[in-house]
């Protein structure tokens, strides 16, 4: 396995290697329009040379390596249009190209610090850290996951500050991920999130936020910072976003586009998917109305989670809808070449799921300090307050024996295995094992016993008609996807990766 292990890591470095020589011209594209068009070309046959030699290698399932390269190239082509269109402030490109594609992705942080790490616990680290630093909202949204409200729950400013510097220097990390409650509402010893934004100028951030404070004021911020892509939550169009969301926010949240493009910041959209709106998500009239006429640049999609306020297994796209979607989401990406991923249907991109710090994956840390492997896994081992009192740090939440056993679970369904050489590599198009394999993860959670976040949490893990539904709908979506896994990704019998 250590062999093994270094194989990949070295192979890692190597693209690495080739990839920066590449990077080397980002400030020619930033400043020379033509050579945008020419360098984005150069690295798009990069990539596909470099899919076409990592299926021939045969280390992962053919499919995944080819959706894995189209939705690269669909990001690269989204920075490229943006780059040519004129849309992104000077800070933005810089930050853009430079820290987030150059360091984040091409060089997937900073090497010294990974191969550390990698010598330490045998396996890459994390890639990135998610931090909830408030509970608080403005908004009161239906099932909303986190459960957010009024309350002044949130990490203090010395504590959220040194998350992203530990994340740095013990992970090598320099992508962020910040959610809520309303991050734009934190305050805390005369700090606000954008100050963290601005402090931490090595690092990029992708921030999760309902748009209704995003003025003038804010959004220059964010133009002049450079390294912050807000991610606006919609449901679809007005009539379905305020029905969830509450009248009026559609018109703030048009608002805050408009402010976001005046001052040209890379931002985007998250859309929550449910039953009752999962044929209107991807459909032609909502990605028209925001990647044409506002301007969004990427589109996550998140499909309902049954946790937080109301929970239900009644919001949970059905099966066909789930394969619906799964479908139309890649034809987005394959032939429109949409930078839009789809938090569960990606995953064959990321190689199934990411969550419990996987190599090159991630943690979560709440706003009162618990942590937790994922935002839709409701459970806590350790409290980060606990830990930074004992002298810790995140290394040691990140080898609590709870993520460790998850990170393993990860390892038996097939992450990092080569298909039909090391053992069966089970289906990355269902890689969640919250609401993909509950059957999987309940005697998890029954052997460490992590803490619910909340009483909602507590309710669900007590409920056997929760479990035995989550179970029921398992076995219902894997009797569909589980012929298109064998099919068109182990086998790689279909070259664009759809069925009909």
């Amino acid at each position: 396995m250590a062999n093994r292990q270094e194989q990949v890591y070295r192979r890692r470095e190597a693209r690495a290697s080739r990839l920066r020589r590449i990077s080397g011209f980002v400030p020619v594209l930033r400043t020379i329009k033509p050579a945008a068009y020419f360098l984005a070309n150069s690295w798009e046959r990069k990539l596909r040379k470099s899919t076409a030699l990592a299926m021939a290698r045969g280390d992962k399932p053919p499919g995944a390596v080819r959706d894995r390269a189209e939705m690269g190239i669909a990001i690269l082509r989204t920075i490229t249009r943006a780059i040519i269109e004129d849309r992104l402030s000077s800070q933005t490109r810089q930050k853009l190209l430079n820290v987030l594609i150059g360091d984040a992705i091409i060089r997937e942080g900073e090497i010294p610090i990974r191969e550390k790490f990698r010598q330490q616990f045998g396996t890459v680290p994390p890639g990135f850290l998610l931090v909830s630093p408030t509970k608080k909202c403005n908004l009161y949204c239906i099932g909303c996951y986190a459960d957010s409200d009024r309350t002044e729950i949130k990490l203090s400013w010395p504590v959220l500050d040194r998350l992203i510097t530990e994340s740095r220097e013990l992970w090598g990390a320099r992508f962020v991920v910040i959610s809520g409650g309303e991050p734009l509402l934190y305050e805390d010893q005369g700090h606000d999130l954008m100050e963290l934004v601005e402090k931490h100028g090595d690092c990029f951030f992708l921030m999760y936020t309902n748009g209704t404070l995003i003025d003038d004021r804010m959004a220059r911020r964010m133009a002049q910072a450079g390294n912050i892509m807000p991610a606006i939550s919609v449901e679809g169009l007005k009539e379905t976003t305020e029905k969830r969301r509450g009248r009026g926010v559609f018109d703030r949240i048009l608002t805050a586009f408009e402010n976001l493009r005046k001052e040209k910041v890379f931002y985007g959209i998250s859309l929550t998917v449910t039953k009752n709106n999962a044929e209107e998500v991807f459909s032609d009239e909502v990605m028209d109305f925001y990647f044409n006429q506002q301007g969004v640049h990427f589109a996550w999609a998140f499909q309902y989670m049954p946790i937080g306020r109301a929970f239900t297994l009644d919001l949970l796209p059905t099966p066909e809808q789930r394969l619906q979607l799964y479908q139309r989401a890649w034809q987005l990406v394959y032939e429109k070449h949409l930078f839009l991923i789809d938090f569960w249907n990606s995953g064959t991109a990321t190689h199934g799921c990411i969550s419990a710090g996987r190599s090159g994956g991630y943690m979560v840390v709440n706003w009162d300090g618990t942590v937790t492997p994922c935002v839709f896994v409701p459970y806590s081992p350790v409290n980060i307050y606990e830990v930074y009192s004992q002298g810790k740090n995140l290394n040691d939440v990140w080898a609590h024996p709870f993520f460790a056993d998850l990170r393993q679970w990860q390892r038996d369904y097939g992450y990092g295995r080569k298909p039909n050489i090391e053992g069966p590599v089970r289906n990355w198009i269902m890689p969640c094992p919250m609401r993909d394999h509950f059957e999987d993860l309940y005697p998890l959670l029954q052997k460490h016993r992590p803490h619910p976040i909340d009483d909602n949490a507590a309710e669900a893990l007590a409920d056997p008609e929760y479990y035995q539904g989550l179970v029921e709908y398992d076995r219902k979506v894997a009797a569909l996807l589980d012929p298109i896994w064998q099919e068109n990704y182990l086998k790689g019998s279909n070259d664009s990766g759809l069925t009909a």
